[in-house]
């Protein structure tokens, strides 16, 4: 292997972690991904738009596969084994429908965000303002960390 290409494999495999940290953050696995990207923001090794890039896309992929799960899951939903009950299911989507697309700004939040996301596939969201929205607001999330981690301003 070229001497390049190994100098290259640690960046790659940081980017990859971060990456793949972030997408299991956005799943509705309990796991989280801000402590992986300050942690590379701090090396000073590292590009920082690239980092950001690769964090957001990571965490948007993610809460995809929630909305995607969201549109497949509900036909599901009367066999004793589906995770929710049939009213919690119908207050969460009550809830979308009250607070609108608009809510899926706050997609970024622990702990509301990634069911949020689901819930928003189980009502049939557009993709493209769905991916707007939750682009905006994991993106959002990471700049702001970004700067509070590396003193910004």
């Amino acid at each position: 292997m070229p001497e390049a290409m190994l100098r290259a494999m640690p960046d790659l495999a940081a980017y990859a972690g971060l990456f793949l940290a972030a997408l299991l953050a956005a799943s509705l696995l309990p796991a989280q991904s801000e402590a992986a990207l300050a942690g590379l923001l701090l090396t000073g090794r590292y590009s920082v738009p690239l980092l950001l890039l690769v964090a957001t896309a990571g965490n948007v992929l993610g809460s995809l596969l929630n909305w995607w799960l969201g549109r497949q899951i509900t036909r599901f939903q009367h066999r004793r084994w589906f995770p929710v009950g049939p009213a919690a299911l119908a207050r969460a989507q009550r809830w979308y429908r009250r607070a609108g697309r608009w809510s899926l700004l706050l997609s970024w939040l622990p702990l509301v965000g990634d069911p949020l996301t689901l819930v928003a596939g189980t009502l049939r969201e557009r993709l493209l303002p769905f991916l707007i929205l939750v682009t905006l607001a994991k993106g959002g999330r990471y700049l702001v960390l970004a700067w509070v981690t590396l003193g910004w301003g």
